[in-house]
């Protein structure tokens, strides 16, 4: 498995209209529109700085992932995203590693890419997305 570069970073915040205040009137950053991902139970907003995306993460419902990880831990970092050539090869590679994984399979993300997450106890605490380039 092989890492071509650090795709996006997550950041969980409450409402993506309040948030985006900071990140356009503070930092002077171009948001995209919010889009809703139904299946992962969110809507969120890109970013770009340097060729590294930011991604705002909004829960749409309370038993949302986004909205438990706002309970526990508030807002702020969520995950590391990482792009990989074949995110089918990379699965395999990591499980015959004893890497505990979220998705045993690829599933499409926001922006219609296969995406698949790692679990947090197999990468020091971090939330790991791997994303097929």
């Amino acid at each position: 498995m092989e890492i071509k570069k650090i795709d996006h970073i997550g950041i969980a915040v409450k409402c993506i209209e309040d948030a985006s205040k900071f990140y356009s009137n503070i930092l002077n950053l171009k948001i995209s529109e919010p889009i809703e991902v139904k299946a992962q139970e969110v809507k969120v907003a890109f970013m770009e700085i340097g060729g590294i995306k930011l991604e705002l993460l909004e829960p749409l419902g309370e038993d949302s992932p986004v909205a438990r990880f706002l309970q526990k831990k508030g807002q702020g970092l969520h995950h590391l995203c990482f792009l990989v050539d074949d995110i089918e090869f990379a699965l395999r590679r990591l499980k015959e590693n004893n890497v505990r994984l979220v998705d045993q399979f690829p599933r499409i993300g926001a922006t219609r890419k296969r995406i698949a997450f790692l679990h947090p106890e197999s990468s020091s605490g971090v939330l790991i997305e791997l994303k097929e380039a």
